[in-house]
Formats: structure tokens, C-alpha cells, sequence
């Protein structure tokens, strides 16, 4: 019952933009490579040190953005720092998408979406990673599900934003060359990140990524990297069917987050995505007050998230909760335990959420976890906040 409960959506009570425009705490402990691989030369950012055994952070950005404009404000966000504290972090930037990248010369072939993911496992093994947890948005999502396809074990965990598992049809290819004769390159990125809502409604973080887009990546560069991900082709991934094909069907192994904001341009794909995959290991959350780019809008709720999913995954032990969606600042701090379990190793936690309820009289927090050790346990936690 409850353990099939996969859909969950997230109230922002007051949207979390405080701050992303202060220091950029991703500029401390950063060291930065230019790695050569057979389809060309990636350029990445690794922020800290390999923990132990713990597996790397990696990011891969969506098309008009990189790893900065893409995910300063998450990582900057204040709940990051403790999983950061946990991780090393290696940023990735799409070919000629990174900060000053030089004009491609005439005639560079630009990778495909599939040689994307094909350079990343020598990226990882010339910086000595021996695994990740991914956390990709847009095209960035469709690399790094297909660097999780070629090399499950290299991925121990996937966080998806906006993916897109499809190729495009003839409707949307006839689509595309209509809006290429009548805008140019920027609107129709712009269109890929924002809904119609978003573009007439958030006028100050349209201006800021309107300019990014138009003026701080070259825009051959850019025409690139976009050509490459219209002609993507299909993810090819199926749902398995339990007790008959779990072991022989095509489709992610490891843990994936699939988040989407409510107005988000990309909701279809992502619940299109979510259906090609093992829901025993897939949650889909839909961030409710969030269009196109949740981990810019909303990097406190997606840091909450984000610090629950590894926690399931055995690598952080307790979760602390700085920032609530309520106006009354209350920290909260929970530790999550499988009280039926001798063993000292972590539990296997399927998925971690919260949510706000909203009663007459009162407000409360359900923090709702899903533990799958020796036997089955739900455990239901409510926490007045008043």
C-alpha cells in the first residue's frame, strides 16, 4: 500500500530565493581539468576530495546553461553544505558550454548525445572515481541515464530533472523547424526551460537566463550542443515486470529521483520516463509552484530531497532540516534508524519524502519513510509546528 506510493508532490509555502546571489561557496576547494577523451576534450570542475569509498557527485547541466548557471543555486544553497561535507562534487561542462570557452573552429564535428555519455567513464577513470551519484538536468539528464545504461556499475544513484527519455517525433521535429524560421536560438531555449506562464509571469529570472543564454556562451557553441540534443535518439529503457523479466529487461538498476517542477514544460517526459522504469526503485516528485528549473526556484526543497535519497543509500546518517516551508524558521532534525535491525549498516531506504499538511487548527510535517530491511517498516512522524 503505502510502499507503492511513488508520486509525491512538494508545497513551497514561500519560494526559497534567498541567497543565490551571495558568495559562490563552489568557487572554495575547486580545482579544474581539461580531460582529453576519444570524442574531444571535456572540461570539469572537482570540488573537494574522494570521501573513502563514497561515491563522487556528478553533474551535468541542460543546453543553454553550464554547471554554474545551472547549479550554483543548489549547491550554494545552506541544507547542501551537509551533504557536500560528505562528497566530493565533479561539475561537468558540455563541450564549449563552460565559462570563457573558445569559438569552435569551422568544421568541428560536436559530439552526439551517445559519445556524451561515452566520454564520461575515462573522464572518471583519469580522476581516479570509481563511481557517482548523477544529478543531470535536461540534456543533461539524458547523459547521464545513458552513462547508467553503458556503465550501471559505475552509477550508484540518479537524479533527474526534466529528462526527456524520447527521441523527438515528426510532430515535434515539423514543430522545431517552424519556431527555427520564426525565432532564433535563444527563445527556442528559452522555450525548453520555461513555460508560457513562466515567460510572461517571473520577468526577473527570464531577463537573467535570457542574457546568460544570449551573451556568456558562444553562440556556435550553443547551436551545437542544441543540434545534438534535438537529434537524440531513444532512451531504450522498459519497465520490468516482477518474476519474469526483472533480471533481462533494459532498464536503470540503480536508484533514480525524477523531479519535475508543476508547470514545467517537461512534465509529460518525465511521467513518460517514469513509466519505462522499476517503480521498486523510481520516485517521481513533482515539485508543486515550480516550472522549468526547480533546482534554481526551489534549491531548498530539492536539497531536502536530494539529502534524503542518499541517506537511503546508506551515506548519510541522519538528516537535519534547516529550512522548512513555514514562515516560522523552526529547524527540525530527525535521525532515521530500522529499530528491528541488529546489524550496524544503514538500512535500505527506498525513498524519503515529506510533505505539508495543512489542518484547521494547526500545521504539521509529516516526514513519511519507507524502510526495507528484514521485514517491511513505515514509519509516519508528525511534528507540530505550533
Amino acid at each position: 500500500m503505502m510502499e507503492e506510493l511513488h508520486d509525491v508532490q512538494l508545497t513551497e509555502i514561500k519560494p526559497l530565493l534567498t541567497g543565490q546571489n551571495g558568495r559562490n561557496l563552489q568557487d572554495f576547494d575547486c580545482q579544474e581539468h581539461d580531460v582529453e577523451t576519444a570524442h574531444g576534450v571535456l572540461h570539469v570542475t572537482m570540488r573537494g576530495v574522494a570521501k573513502g569509498n563514497r561515491p563522487t557527485i556528478l553533474t551535468y547541466h541542460d543546453i543553454g546553461l553550464n554547471h554554474k548557471s545551472c547549479f550554483n543555486s543548489l549547491f550554494n544553497y545552506e541544507d547542501m553544505q551537509e551533504v557536500t561535507q560528505h562528497f566530493s562534487v565533479l561539475h561537468v561542462d558540455a563541450p564549449g558550454q563552460q565559462e570563457n570557452a573558445p569559438i569552435f573552429p569551422t568544421g568541428y564535428q560536436y559530439p552526439t548525445m551517445d559519445e556524451l555519455a561515452e566520454m564520461l567513464p575515462s573522464v572518471l577513470t583519469q580522476l581516479q572515481v570509481k563511481s557517482v551519484i548523477g544529478i543531470g538536468v535536461g540534456a543533461g539528464a539524458y547523459i547521464l541515464t545513458k552513462l547508467a545504461l553503458n556503465e550501471p556499475s559505475l552509477v550508484e544513484g540518479l537524479v533527474l530533472i526534466n529528462i526527456d527519455p524520447c527521441a523527438k517525433g515528426w510532430m515535434d521535429w515539423a514543430a522545431s523547424k517552424l519556431s527555427g524560421w520564426t525565432s532564433n536560438l535563444v527563445d527556442i531555449i528559452m522555450g525548453h526551460h520555461f513555460s508560457t506562464d513562466e515567460l510572461t509571469e517571473n520577468k526577473e529570472i527570464i531577463q537573467t537566463y535570457r542574457l546568460h543564454i544570449s551573451q556568456d556562451i558562444p553562440q556556435d557553441n550553443l547551436a551545437m550542443f542544441y543540434n545534438s540534443y534535438d537529434g537524440r535518439i531513444e532512451l531504450q529503457m522498459e519497465r520490468p515486470v516482477p518474476g519474469l523479466n526483472e533480471n533481462t529487461v533494459t532498464t536503470l538498476r540503480c536508484p533514480a529521483l525524477l523531479v519535475v517542477g508543476d508547470t514545467s514544460p517537461a512534465v509529460d517526459a518525465v511521467v513518460e520516463c517514469n513509466s519505462r522504469l522499476n517503480p521498486t526503485k523510481t520516485t517521481l516528485l513533482k515539485m508543486a509552484d515550480c516550472g522549468g528549473l526547480p533546482q534554481v526556484v526551489q534549491p531548498g526543497k530539492l536539497a531536502e530531497a536530494f539529502k534524503y535519497f542518499v541517506q537511503g543509500m546508506g551515506y548519510i546518517p541522519h538528516v537535519v532540516l534547516n529550512h522548512l516551508s513555514s514562515q516560522s524558521g523552526i529547524r527540525i532534525s530527525a535521525r532515521i534508524f530500522n529499530p528491528s535491525s541488529s546489524s550496524s549498516s544503514p538500512p535500505s531506504i527506498s525513498i524519503c519524502f515529506f510533505a505539508v499538511i495543512l489542518f484547521p487548527s494547526s500545521l504539521f510535517v509529516c516526514l513519511c519513510v519507507c524502510l526495507h530491511a528484514v521485514d517491511q517498516l513505515i514509519t509516519l512522524i508528525f511534528f507540530p509546528l505550533q
